[in-house]
């Protein structure tokens, strides 16, 4: 019997390896998640941030916790409104994973 090249190269019969686009590809991938996931949360707080430094450069009121607290509240909000969503995009992106750790 002849062995594929992906056994000739893992030195484990019946073990395939992945090709290097198929790695670029699951990297890309693996970016392209993490900014769908992080990019709601950190666009809410740059704008929340502009609009709590214009608000506090026009009434010169200069307290730290006047930026942090709504940044806080709006990612909580935000968490409940897309945390589901979000969880099922990963979820779906692991089992993808796991498939083509499992060979399949």
């Amino acid at each position: 019997m002849e062995e594929n090249d992906g056994e000739k190269q893992s030195g484990r019969k019946g073990v395939e390896m992945l090709d290097s686009n198929q790695i670029l590809d699951i990297m890309n991938q693996t970016f392209m998640l993490a900014l769908r996931i992080a990019l709601p949360f950190l666009l809410i707080s740059m704008i929340l941030g502009i609009v709590v430094a214009i608000f506090q450069a026009a009434t010169s009121i200069n307290e730290q916790t006047l930026s942090f607290v709504p940044k806080l509240i709006a990612i909580v909000i935000l968490l409940s409104v897309l945390g589901s969503t979000l969880l099922k995009t990963m979820q779906d992106f692991f089992v993808m994973i796991l498939g083509l750790v499992a060979g399949g």
